[in-house]
């Protein structure tokens, strides 16, 4: 007979690792902290206001060109939006250039993005809008001062824009940025999407001018569209006139802007062309005192003095100012670093959220709304040739403007148009419903979470839309991991590749040996599923099998009784036992745990389960492929016995090294039974 030679497994020698007793590290991070002297000093510094690190290296005649032109861009962009999501937020025009003017100057210092433009938001004034719509009217006493509803208004929002800043410095030092990684790309576009539609829903009773108040609750899409419809007969001719004619204006000036973006040195400022052209209309055609059109109203020149937020409303937003903080962040520190790898640089997230904290905090003391990196603007801003925070700076100045000389002019300006600026800047978000097909095409996974967190947005409120996002994406992954891809693994032509047999062509199974590959972590969710999807994969289930022998097996003894009585011979009895043990068609089952990255407690049992319940049907069970993550987690579970004893007869670094072994062992064992019976 052939002598066959038992294949060893290749031996790797895993490092040893001495690990720091807690408390040494807890001594040694304490003793770096408390340590005080002048470099620490001059880094802490410079690294929490980066201006003074950049500024200094500031190349001027190569700069100073593109961040001028794009400031003043941004800056006159910004005064008709900043008007504009005022009504979004529910509050006078005058605090939207406040916050503009203010969240440029401290991104300014503290910023670590150079493209980045930091200020009013109309998603971050939406949020703030629909925090404050549980506003009743009346006069209120707030600070023992008597407090009208505009008055109240505005402490809502800045109460509320100074707990986002203290959350979001809390989620700064103590370095909770990964918060942001529940937050898909999928789930935010649904909600940007979802968030659009309704900012739309809202603005669209401004562009009919219709009075009606606006809904507080739920459903505020479904409630308003019925409101709207309801009132159709009252609309205002002269604001619809007036929004068909800005609309058509705005889209005219964005199409040709994007149709001939490579010949024109400068975006179209057709925002502001919208605002002075109809400013100037409704003045000299008296439009409000004629046709009854809303307007904006006195907007003050200068500013007004600090004021420390009410405390005593907090409590009451302490619960709405997590998902301004959150979704505020999150935009923020994504397009910092989108646009910092387009142009080849690297931003500190961790300081981008300092930033965008202190941009909240501070400028809620003057009257101030929440604040967020805003994409069109951003884009804006690197496309006009930005490249410092310089940019920044000059649009504070020109916003400053403004409010010193020019915010009284702004007195005749329809409210429609105002909102005819909101609606055409929604465009890009609106057009994500065009991506949803090719969403869908990608992943249906990536479709869903889209379809449902934009959905819940748009249909219920924008808070619940975004839990509802982030709960859903969540289950998804748990769903993925729950019913994830099994293979029944074979190899190419006598090689070492084991592949899947329904993927690749022209693969053969190895002789007497099952491998199977589970592509997912295997802990407490998915247990059930591993072991039905193992049992099919390979035709066994050992329990049954066991069973159905021992059934058999007492049968055979009761017929091979009978028979040794009627015969007189009781030898048959074990002949026809030793019958019923079959052959089963494999020796060996290889798990190949190259997909598995982690188990938890339940998945170790379900592999010593496996390998126990196997063995009584003459099956072993070898493990591949293992990460040292499973391995360790495997030998503290006392998978491979007391002191990892069996761990070389268990462990294998391949599949093929494991099939090698299993057959050779396979041979040995049944050479021995041949010479055993000779």
């Amino acid at each position: 007979m052939e002598e066959v030679t038992k294949v060893m497994p290749p031996v790797l020698e895993r490092r040893a690792r001495q690990r720091q007793p807690t408390v040494s590290v807890l001594k040694s991070k304490l003793k770096q902290g408390v340590t005080c002297s002048l470099p620490r000093v001059r880094s802490t510094l410079t690294g929490f206001f980066p201006v003074v690190r950049w500024l200094p290296k500031y190349k001027l005649r190569e700069y100073v060109w593109g961040d001028v032109m794009s400031g003043v861009i941004i800056g006159i962009i910004l005064v008709p939006q900043a008007i504009a999501y005022c009504l979004l937020a529910g509050v006078e025009p005058i605090y939207g250039l406040y916050t503009s003017f203010y969240a440029n100057i401290i991104y300014f210092l503290m910023g670590t993005s150079r493209h980045v433009s930091v200020g009013i938001f109309s998603l971050m004034s939406l949020m703030v809008g629909q925090v404050r719509q549980w506003i009743t009217g009346g006069n209120v006493e707030l600070m023992g001062l008597q407090c009208g509803k505009e008055c109240y208004s505005i402490s809502i929002a800045t109460a509320l824009t100074f707990l986002v800043g203290v959350y979001q410095l809390a989620m700064a030092v103590f370095r909770l940025g990964f918060v942001s990684v529940y937050l898909s790309a999928p789930m935010l576009d649904g909600f940007a999407t979802g968030a659009s539609f309704t900012i739309l829903t809202v603005q669209a009773k401004y562009l009919l001018g219709l009075k009606i108040p606006r809904h507080q609750g739920y459903g505020t899409v479904v409630v308003t569209w019925f409101n709207i419809f309801a009132n159709i007969q009252s609309a205002n001719m002269c604001d619809l006139i007036t929004s068909i004619i800005c609309i058509s204006v705005l889209v005219a000036g964005k199409e040709i802007q994007e149709r001939f973006k490579d010949r024109l040195k400068i975006p179209l400022p057709t925002e502001l062309l919208v605002v002075a052209g109809a400013t100037l209309a409704s003045h000299f055609g008296e439009l409000n005192s004629k046709y009854g059109t809303s307007v904006s109203g006195y907007i003050p020149t200068g500013f007004i003095s600090p004021q420390v937020p009410s405390f005593s409303l907090m409590p009451r937003l302490i619960l709405d100012a997590i998902p301004l903080a959150v979704i505020s962040f999150a935009f923020t520190v994504s397009l910092s670093e989108m646009f910092a790898k387009k142009n080849g640089y690297t931003v500190r997230p961790n300081q981008e959220m300092l930033a965008i904290s202190f941009c909240n905090i501070i400028p809620s003391f003057f009257h101030c709304f929440t604040t967020s990196a805003a994409l069109a603007k951003t884009m804006v801003k690197d496309s006009t040739g930005c490249q410092t925070q310089i940019s920044s700076l000059i649009s504070a100045m020109v916003v400053l403007l403004v409010l010193l000389f020019f915010a009284p002019f702004f007195y005749a300006l329809q409210k429609c148009v105002l909102a005819c600026i909101i609606i055409v800047s929604l465009r890009g978000a609106l057009r994500k419903f065009k991506d949803v097909p090719a969403k869908w095409r990608a992943s249906r996974n990536d479709g869903i979470v889209w379809l449902v967190t934009m959905s819940a947005t748009a249909l219920i409120s924008v808070e619940v839309g975004l839990l509802v996002g982030i709960c859903f994406s969540m289950i998804c992954v748990i769903f993925m991991t729950q019913h994830p891809k099994v293979t029944d693994a074979n190899d190419t032509n006598d090689t070492d590749l084991y592949e899947d047999l329904d993927e690749y062509k022209n693969l053969t199974a190895p002789p007497r040996v099952q491998v199977f590959r589970f592509q997912a972590p295997l802990y407490y969710a998915n247990k059930e599923a591993f072991l039905k999807s193992l049992y099919k994969a390979v035709g066994v289930e050992p329990f049954l099998e066991l069973t159905k022998r021992r059934k058999a097996e007492k049968k055979a003894k009761g017929m091979s009784s009978k028979l040794g009585k009627a015969n007189g011979d009781t030898s048959n009895s074990q002949v026809v036992v030793g019958l019923v043990q079959r052959e089963l068609a494999f020796h060996t089952i290889v798990l190949d745990c190259s997909a598995i990255p982690f188990m938890d407690t339940t998945g170790i049992d379900t592999f010593i389960g496996l390998v126990n319940e196997y063995r009584e049907i003459s099956v072993s069970v070898l493990l591949a492929n293992c990460n040292t993550l499973v391995i360790d987690t495997l030998q503290k579970g006392q998978f491979f016995g007391k002191n990892a004893k069996d761990m070389s007869s268990l462990l294998f670094h391949t599949v093929h090294a494991a099939v090698l072994h299993a057959n050779s062992t396979f041979a040995a064992a049944e050479r021995r039974s041949e010479d055993s019976v000779v």
